[in-house]
């Protein structure tokens, strides 16, 4: 089945909110387990300027999100988006993520004064790993004990691109 990817709209809520009901979605986030819809109608209502979300569809169904957002409210680290991305386990390796990576590095590069874009990741997430490096994100360290995650403190790599420079 074809993926397509397009903006979120705050009627999208009950998707973000299945997705991050999902054990495997929300463990590999920073999110908290059992999100209502009142949480995520609320969320995709009121996102901030220069928050970006999107879906990744197949057919009408909401099968993955991600979105771009400022690193600080400093205008000294207004060149930098940390990425966020969560796909449902059925959907796992489906091309749900790369469809969604895709779409935000073309976003952020062809439309945003950005040029580098962040992101952590659990040590132990070899497959998002895998697809971070195939956009061009480096290990830049890791951070111990970074996030509590099923009752344990978990690692993660920080992992950066930075947008090439044109010839």
């Amino acid at each position: 089945m074809d993926i397509t990817v397009r903006r979120a709209e705050p009627d999208d809520f009950e998707g973000f909110c299945r997705i991050f009901s999902d054990e495997s979605a929300q463990s590999g986030t920073l999110q908290l387990p059992m999100p209502t819809r009142e949480l995520w109608r609320k969320r995709l209502e009121e996102t901030p300027d220069g928050h970006y979300r999107f879906v990744a569809c197949a057919g009408a169904e909401i099968v993955g999100n991600a979105g771009l957002h400022p690193v600080a409210q400093t205008p000294r680290r207004a060149h930098a988006l940390a990425i966020g991305i969560a796909v449902p386990g059925p959907w796992q390796g489906k091309g749900v993520g790369k469809a969604l990576m895709g779409t935000m590095i073309d976003f952020a590069d062809r439309w945003l004064p950005v040029t580098r874009l962040e992101l952590t990741v659990f040590t132990d997430n070899a497959r998002a790993i895998a697809l971070y490096r195939r956009f061009g994100f480096e290990v830049e360290g890791t951070h111990r004990e970074y996030a509590l995650r099923n009752g344990r403190l978990a690692d993660v790599l920080a992992m950066a691109r930075l947008k090439a420079k044109s010839p």
